[in-house]
């Protein structure tokens, strides 16, 4: 063990490291998909939405109106890029409306 102020961290690259050495990535990524999912659609949009899942690349939302799910279809892609925007990296390749 070295002694305190032989060798400086920050608090960000500890984490990161005690993120990648447990490979907790994962699990982060489904959380903050599901932060991003409430800020980028909005608070109507959510109001309908059953649920979130991400598998691997692929974003599974459920939603309870079949209008609101034909409508975001049309949009798909763009939706993605503003996930994968607010997320600052790209998460999701593929959207998939139930």
């Amino acid at each position: 063990m070295k002694k305190r102020g032989e060798d400086s961290f920050s608090i960000g690259d500890v984490l990161k490291d005690f993120v990648d050495s447990n490979k907790l990535q994962t699990g982060l990524d489904k959380v903050a998909v599901q932060d991003v999912w409430a800020d980028v659609m909005g608070p109507a949009i959510v109001n309908y939405t059953r649920s979130i899942k991400l598998d691997r690349d692929t974003l599974y939302i459920e939603l309870t109106s079949s209008v609101l799910r034909e409508e975001l279809s049309y949009g798909r892609e763009k939706i993605i890029n503003n996930l994968n925007e607010a997320l600052k990296k790209d998460l999701v390749k593929k959207l998939i409306l139930r």
